[in-house]
């Protein structure tokens, strides 16, 4: 991906956000949603609201980091509602801050 396409996906009047989620322990739901899970965040992706996700793993818990553009924090939360993890309660924690970046490609100076 080049600078460019970058810029162009980062909309300098939104903010960006970085989202975590801690899982369920429910291995076998997670598993069977995994794909409608991928396929929803892939459509965010395609429309340009999200960046970057993908899981993170600790040696007591497991989740996601997901970043994405947005007007404020509510509505970055707004984004992920319709999450299948988040709508069949496998989403145990979410939280949700807002991100400047400040160094690297998708820094806005």
């Amino acid at each position: 991906m080049t600078h460019a396409t970058i810029y162009a996906w980062l909309d300098l009047a939104m903010q960006t956000f970085a989202i975590t989620y801690v899982y369920s322990e429910n291995t076998a739901a997670l598993d069977e949603n995994r794909p409608a899970h991928r396929g929803f965040l892939s459509g965010l992706a395609a429309a340009g609201m999200l960046l970057a996700s993908g899981p993170v793993r600790q040696s007591d818990m497991t989740g996601a980091l997901i970043i994405v553009q947005a007007e404020n924090a509510g509505a970055a939360a707004a984004l992920l509602d319709n999450d299948p993890f988040f709508k069949l309660g496998l989403v145990l924690d979410r939280a949700v801050v807002e991100w400047d970046i400040v160094i690297g490609a998708w820094a806005s100076e």
